[in-house]
């Protein structure tokens, strides 16, 4: 990685967070409002002139403000804020960047619900995108007009595992004087996008960050100015949209990030290990880890490589009943989960075109390459990944697949 003295693990361990009393977790801020000792100093918190006094908590709490330090201080930005689910923050971020008459250029590659935003609701307000392959620089540039202000990609796609070359888009961006945002959801601690040239980072923190698939929630990390316009209370989208995350969620997702360096390099390790083990077996593999990815040789420059190449695979079985059936049997064997979502401890499996890309219309799946056969993993943390490599196997072996 290029900027080899930032290592975002080691921001979020640098924080120092004392509780109320001393605890060495920060006290939970349960309360929906707050009292003020004078009506001035209501006032002025109104106004955003009084630092360190809290109002009502759907402007913030304590507890958020925690977490949005500690993202903040991992992806280096000057400031983040916490929302109560990844689309929380994507569709604020994108409606506080644009307005009637203006125009959006995204990767074609997006989670679906994203996609969905952008191809269906944000016309409605006059916002209209254009979806390109994100891998084609000169298709990206080709697609801006005089109207565009937002250029959007995921790091790495979902679910076709695309990896966005950040800095190169920055230079685009910066070019035609737009805004570069960008979900780094897939790759925690792996990239930091903000080093790349990216303006503004987005996460699902339900996904890896979280890690146990048991709290919705997203977050915008990005500079104080933005941020501050994301929060104002007469035009800020975040605030007045009103995707608030709970504090209790807050302080959940806190102490679950501290592990978060942990488990990124057991996901790394194991989905290596499966995508280099499948990719022999005859199996159509993705995984930006290895060689035969298009974008392996970028993506190695991209990453911080004591994180790896992520816990995302793809494999193609050829047909979507094929999916289906090794999908049922690999639960039925206890190697993992039918279910949507990534980064649990436990590998979760799904056919993205006909549930997490299912927003997408078929013909348009079809064009960027998204097969019925495709079943996308997020590989858990398992101990011993050789003994889940001849499960699997075998499973294949029984259906056919292999």
């Amino acid at each position: 990685m290029k900027n080899s003295d930032f290592n975002p693990a080691d921001q979020i361990q640098d924080l120092q967070y004392f509780g109320e009393f001393g605890g060495v977790n920060p006290s939970i801020s349960d309360s929906s409002t707050y009292t003020f000792l004078s009506a001035k100093t209501m006032f002025d918190t109104f106004e955003g002139n009084a630092e360190g006094c809290y109002l009502y908590s759907r402007h913030s709490s304590p507890s958020n403000l925690y977490l949005d330090r500690a993202l903040a201080a991992m992806e280096g930005t000057a400031s983040a804020n916490v929302a109560a689910s990844g689309m929380g923050a994507i569709t604020p971020t994108l409606l506080q960047l644009c307005g009637n008459g203006d125009h959006i250029v995204s990767s074609r590659t997006i989670y679906g619900g994203t996609y969905a935003f952008l191809k269906n609701f944000a016309p409605r307000l006059g916002v209209k995108t254009s979806f390109v392959d994100i891998t084609k620089l000169d298709v990206v540039e080709a697609a801006i007009n005089q109207h565009t202000k937002v250029l959007y990609c995921e790091t790495v796609s979902n679910p076709l595992l695309e990896v966005a070359d950040i800095t190169s888009l920055s230079k685009l961006a910066k070019k035609h004087n737009l805004t570069l945002v960008v979900d780094n959801t897939f790759s925690p601690l792996s990239v930091s996008p903000i080093k790349l040239g990216a303006d503004i980072v987005i996460h699902s923190l339900t996904k890896y960050i979280n890690g146990s698939s048991d709290t919705v929630g997203g977050v915008v990390c990005a500079s104080q100015e933005f941020i501050n316009d994301l929060k104002n209370v007469n035009s800020g989208a975040s605030m007045l949209l009103g995707p608030t995350m709970d504090s209790m969620r807050s302080a959940s997702v806190m102490k679950n990030l501290r592990t978060l360096h942990l488990r990124m390099k057991q996901h790394s390790y194991n989905a290596a290990y499966l995508a280099e083990k499948f990719e022999k077996d005859g199996l159509k593999t993705v995984y930006p880890g290895l060689k035969s990815h298009p974008s392996h040789q970028l993506y190695s420059t991209m990453i911080n490589p004591e994180f790896g190449y992520g816990g995302m695979m793809t494999v193609d079985v050829g047909s979507l009943d094929k999916a289906n059936a090794l999908m049922e049997l690999m639960q039925e064997k206890n190697l993992g989960y039918l279910a949507v979502s990534l980064g649990f401890y436990k590998t979760l499996f799904s056919a993205p075109g006909s549930s997490t890309s299912s927003e997408i219309p078929a013909e348009e799946q079809k064009e960027m390459g998204l097969s019925d056969g495709l079943i996308r993993f997020s590989i858990g943390l398992d101990n011993d990944i050789e003994r889940t490599y001849q499960m699997m196997k075998k499973c294949m072996i029984e259906l056919g697949v292999l």
